[in-house]
């Protein structure tokens, strides 16, 4: 599966401070309105009032009144950077009205949507042929496909522009038993030990004959409430035939398919229809001219994730690549203290398993050149970034900061990147993932897809348009992930074995649980990444997998798959070894843990371990006396969620 790249567009930013902050007010898509009702000004009194009253309240009204329209006409966000041009897109074309008026729930293939006719016109004006070349010729009339158009919308498009041949297209809708749960199941049988995975069939559009071919295929989608709406199956059905009748493109036509005309109040799947792919945009409607082999490509994949896109197979099968330096392996990094020893080591077990692609790790300005350096000696290209703040997250929280992910999207000078997590180790190599498209990932739960790991394709455009939504769309677990898997709903997924999860269900079996255990002790490896969920090992004293030692956290210890991560760390240079050093809270909390475990009698007796860890009295301070002090938190109480507090607050807190 090749050739799903983007072409290099501009964006980005202006350095104005060290962090990239986005609220509802700064966002494109964000209106605020609230019911009024008209009243005569004298229904503003009581009877007997004095006209003094009137008039200040008379001035409150128009202060109101002009905070209400200030609100409505709050300015979209402009990111500039001294590197690039930013894309010439109408400023109308920056607005959407889907947040305050969506369609309905479970509408269906309705859409409320009134068309701006206005705007398709000038739409058409990309794809219209002149009546007559030069030498007074008539040329073939635009043929156009109308797909979820009313009887009503089909005439007045046949009347505003006849210079078209446009024509409705029949496309049976998929029945209300399929649901996206169908579609994005969250299990599949990957090994098929007990059968082949299948998909829902989706009707495909009835046209009037095998060889028809069109210009323009136009569809118009339904957009619905705010926290689902990209998660439709209308919606992906309507799209995806669209995508197919595009994909008939004329005979003799080139590399590019028929136009895409959209007309929504929510973007398209943008992994579908991409921004590199957009002719025009006005409003509601968005004109896009793909190239047909690669919308023949991704119409190959699965519908869903109730298949694997990428068989089981193909990740122990070599991989070539026309253009290796067009590809990249990549991390982000907003805490030096928590995550700076994980990325190191990553780096390291990617070049153990053989890879030789570029690294580049995205840091933003609160890591020290120290760091950096380190980085860098364990072949990390480093760049920096400005932080991208979560508006809905706290202050301090452990997800404030990490839609600065979204800065993957900047690396144009490659065609296909995969992204790692700090706390993931790779065991065997992940080039076969190259040959996937955008946004290729595993499963996480329920419809979800874990960011951990993922393929994606960077472009500008894609970038503005994920900083452009935050105030918009909302994340179902408040972070990146979340809100990735709104944005990129139409995912595809790969076989669990490419992001391998640390994580031991509260339902597994215990002969499930024995094979995932197999999984993570498998020498040589099975699994190509292991994604270490909860404590991350360096964390932990290296004797054991310190998870063990607290109730929340024990269905992530395994000490098999801590042993792998220590075996990488040791092959590290003693140097970036010391970035793993434990600081003297931790090791007071890695006490206060093993107390804990010692008064509940944990039956595994990690607790009762003797720790022969060199760690353990080595102070990570370096000759800061204050830094070096032993913490002593005995009686003292843990506060807050092991898992989703801050780390970093966490023990702030001793």
């Amino acid at each position: 599966m090749r050739g799903f790249a983007c072409a290099h567009h501009a964006e980005k930013r202006h350095r104005l401070d060290r962090t990239f902050s986005l609220s509802r007010k700064d966002c494109i898509g964000s209106y605020y309105a609230k019911d009024a009702k008209y009243r005569p000004f004298s229904a503003l009194l009581p009877e007997g009032w004095s006209g003094k009253v009137l008039y200040v309240k008379l001035v409150l009204v128009l202060l109101m009144c002009g905070s209400f329209m200030g609100l409505l006409n709050s300015p979209s966000i402009h990111l500039a950077d001294e590197h690039h041009h930013h894309t010439t897109q109408p400023e109308a074309a920056s607005k959407s009205s889907w947040m305050s008026h969506p369609d309905a729930a479970n509408s269906g293939y309705a859409s409320s949507l009134r068309i701006d006719w206005s705007q398709i016109e000038t739409a058409a004006e990309h794809f219209a042929p002149a009546a007559a070349d030069g030498g007074g010729t008539s040329r073939t009339r635009t043929r156009v496909a109308l797909l979820n158009f009313d009887d009503g919308e089909v005439e007045e498009w046949k009347a505003r522009m006849p210079h078209t041949d446009a024509s409705a297209v029949r496309l049976d809708h998929v029945g209300s038993d399929v649901t996206w749960e169908h579609l994005y199941p969250e299990w599949i049988d990957e090994e098929e030990r007990y059968g082949a995975p299948a998909c829902p069939d989706l009707p495909e559009p009835s046209v009037e004959s095998e060889e028809a071919r069109y210009d323009v295929v136009a569809v118009k989608l339904p957009c619905g409430r705010a926290a689902s709406w990209s998660k439709d199956v209308a919606r992906l059905h309507l799209q995806l035939a669209a995508a197919r009748l595009a994909a008939r493109a004329r005979h003799g036509g080139g590399p590019a398919a028929a136009h895409v005309l959209v007309v929504s109040r929510c973007f398209p799947m943008p992994n579908l229809f991409r921004c590199r792919d957009e002719v025009a945009r006005d409003g509601d409607v968005w004109l896009y001219r793909p190239d047909v082999s690669d919308l023949r490509r991704k119409l190959e994949l699965p519908v869903g994730s109730c298949k694997l896109a990428m068989p089981f197979r193909a990740l122990g099968e070599p991989y070539v690549s026309a253009a290796p330096q067009r590809e990249a392996y990549a991390t982000i990094l907003h805490s030096e203290q928590l995550y700076a020893c994980g990325a190191i080591t990553a780096a390291r077990s990617i070049r153990m398993a053989g890879s030789g692609r570029d690294m580049v790790a995205l840091v933003d300005e609160t890591i020290s050149a120290r760091h950096r350096g380190a980085l860098e000696a364990a072949g990390w290209v480093v760049r920096t970034i400005r932080r991208i703040r979560n508006p809905r997250a706290s202050r301090d929280a452990y997800n404030e900061w990490n839609y600065s992910k979204f800065w993957l999207w900047t690396l144009t000078e490659y065609e296909r990147v995969i992204f790692l997590d700090a706390d993931l180790l790779v065991q065997r190599p992940m080039e076969p993932l190259f040959a996937m498209p955008e946004v290729s990932a595993t499963g996480n739960h329920g419809a979800y897809f874990n960011s951990g790991v993922m393929v994606v394709e960077p472009c500008n455009c894609t970038f503005r348009l994920l900083a452009d939504h935050v105030g918009d769309i909302e994340s179902y677990n408040g972070g990146d992930q979340g809100y990735l898997n709104e944005v990129f709903a139409w995912w595809h997924r790969l076989p669990s074995h490419a992001n391998y999860m640390k994580h031991f269900w509260g339902g597994d079996t215990a002969e499930r649980a024995a094979a995932k255990r197999r999984v993570l002790a498998a020498d040589p490896p099975v699994a190509l990444a292991v994604h270490f969920v909860g404590l991350k090992p360096w964390f932990c004293f290296r004797d054991y997998d310190c998870n063990w030692n607290v109730p929340a956290l024990r269905q992530f210890a395994s000490d098999e798959a801590h042993a792998r991560w220590w075996k990488v760390h040791d092959a590290m240079p003693p140097r970036l070894q010391g970035f793993c050093l434990l600081d003297e809270r931790q090791k007071a909390l890695l006490r206060w843990d093993v107390a804990r475990a010692r008064e509940a009698n944990f039956s595994d007796g990690h607790w009762s371990a003797r720790i022969a860890d060199p760690r353990r009295s080595i102070c990570a301070g370096g000759g800061d006396a204050e830094a070096c002090r032993e913490r002593e938190i005995a009686g003292r109480r843990v506060e807050g969620n092991r898992i989703t507090t801050s780390y970093a607050k966490l023990i702030d807190s001793f």
